[in-house]
């Protein structure tokens, strides 16, 4: 069986767009492969070395995602920092990484023009954290989207690059998990601008309140309307009907699109409609986060199952890689 290996953002929260992209997808995978899902604390402070409360950071994307359907007893689920085997083949990998490879890579050069003040080693070895993250549990397959297609690539690099130094076969080499054929929808941001993302601010939560559901849909961008019959729709208002078709009745998605086609259209009540369809698809799993983010004892149990297995699988590799570099205990 395949394994698939895949990192998890600790710095919440999940919204729509996560939902109906990774996050479906992720559920469908732990019931056909043997998956490892992390939530990778150590690689938020490249960017966040101050972190104001990471410890609930990580609580509460931990709950997001298993009130979502992710299942600890398909999946192994746990928190990156509680695998210590991690950071050490981290330290084996970047004695094999070159600064040259490692200043060329998009990431690096991307948030190094967006922090100036804070290009720290950590952040230029991000590549090498990410190729220990995956390999070190002999990953085959990982799903990554678009920004991260370098980084996997030089996964794929460091794994054969080890494999021919020591003249060994210890790494599968990863390929990227595709898509392809999957019920996939990219769910647009609020502002018209493109894909829903926390860190744009055009995103709906999924644990958020409907009070703010309802204000954030209102105030969504729009145009002043229809002016022909059955007129192309502009992408501002082709985003709320995008948002419709995942959240809406099917009739409710035909009597606006209709409204739209006859020019008779009312942006407002469209509004109105989307807003209470959020808010219905959003309260199962809002209701869910908020009973789990309450239960501790479920969540410690969560965490130390899952970090006992991902130490399970780790161990195993780093002691075969110590094994092959030529450490020996003396004692």
């Amino acid at each position: 069986m395949p394994t698939v290996v895949s990192g998890i953002r600790s710095t919440g929260n999940l919204h729509l767009g996560n939902y109906f992209g990774a996050v479906k997808n992720f559920i469908e995978m732990q019931n056909e492969h043997q998956t490892f899902f992390f939530i990778a604390d150590f690689h938020s402070l490249t960017t966040h070395p101050t972190p104001a409360d990471l410890h609930t950071n990580v609580k509460q994307v931990l709950a997001e995602y298993l009130a979502c359907g992710i299942d600890p007893e398909k999946a192994t689920i746990f928190i990156q920092s509680d695998v210590p085997e991690i950071p050490e083949l981290y330290l084996l990998l970047n004695m094999n990484a070159y600064l040259g490879e490692l200043e060329r890579t998009t990431s690096f050069k991307d948030k190094a023009r967006q922090q100036p003040e804070n290009v720290n080693a950590g952040l230029l070895t991000y590549p090498v954290l990410m190729a220990a993250d995956i390999i070190i549990h002999k990953a085959n397959l990982v799903p990554v989207g678009k920004d991260q297609e370098q980084n996997l690539e030089m996964a794929r690099t460091f794994a054969r690059r080890f494999n021919r130094m020591y003249d060994v076969e210890t790494f599968p080499t990863p390929r990227a998990y595709t898509f392809e054929g999957k019920d996939m929808v990219k769910i647009p941001g609020l502002d018209g601008s493109g894909k829903m993302g926390k860190s744009e601010g055009n995103a709906i939560a999924l644990a958020e309140s409907p009070e703010s559901i309802r204000k954030k849909v209102m105030r969504a961008v729009t145009d002043e309307g229809p002016k022909e019959l059955n007129q192309n729709k502009p992408a501002v208002i082709q985003n709320l009907f995008t948002l419709m078709d995942v959240v809406s009745a099917p009739d409710v998605v035909a009597h606006f699109d209709l409204a739209y086609n006859n020019c008779s259209i009312r942006y407002g009540d469209l509004k109105k409609q989307l807003a209470e369809d959020i808010i219905n698809f959003t309260n199962p799993i809002r209701g869910r986060i908020n009973e789990i983010s309450k239960d501790n004892d479920y969540l410690s149990r969560v965490a130390k199952n899952g970090a006992e297995k991902a130490r399970e699988s780790a161990s195993k590799t780093l002691k075969e890689v110590r094994e092959i570099i030529g450490f020996r205990r003396f004692f």
